[in-house]
């Protein structure tokens, strides 16, 4: 399973990627994908909307089933990657190159309470 060490994780199984001192961009886990299966779908609030950590902001919808998406930190979300609405496989394909979005926030991604590295991601998949 691939695992990037330049991700952090949560024990949802999204990544959280730093591209800025406040920005992120969030996505799925290889691992994630892998147990949905083909994604058909993602449904996410407006943009602007708070996102909560912890509490589920949007939905992604595969063949199989329907899983929540819970708010990996807590920020606004200000961008929604636009591909996804309209080829959410693309997750399926490139899950750690396919962001779902994007949020501000000033919570401390280096957490090691909160949030995983790629070791202890690894060690939650097995």
């Amino acid at each position: 399973m691939n695992i990037p060490n330049t991700l952090i994780y949560t024990p949802e199984h999204l990544w959280i990627k730093s591209i800025s001192e406040s920005t992120y961009e969030v996505g799925v886990t290889d691992y994630a994908q892998n147990l949905l299966g083909d994604i058909v779908f993602v449904d996410l609030p407006e943009l602007q909307s708070q996102i909560l950590r912890n509490v589920a902001f949007g939905v992604i919808e595969s063949v199989k089933t329907a899983s929540d998406l819970v708010g990996p930190l807590n920020g606004v979300m200000i961008e929604i990657n636009s591909n996804i609405q309209k080829t959410p496989e693309l997750i399926n394909d490139k899950p750690y190159e396919t962001w779902i979005c994007k949020i501000t926030s000033h919570d401390n991604i280096d957490n090691k309470e909160l949030f995983l590295d790629s070791t202890r991601y690894s060690e939650l998949t097995r």
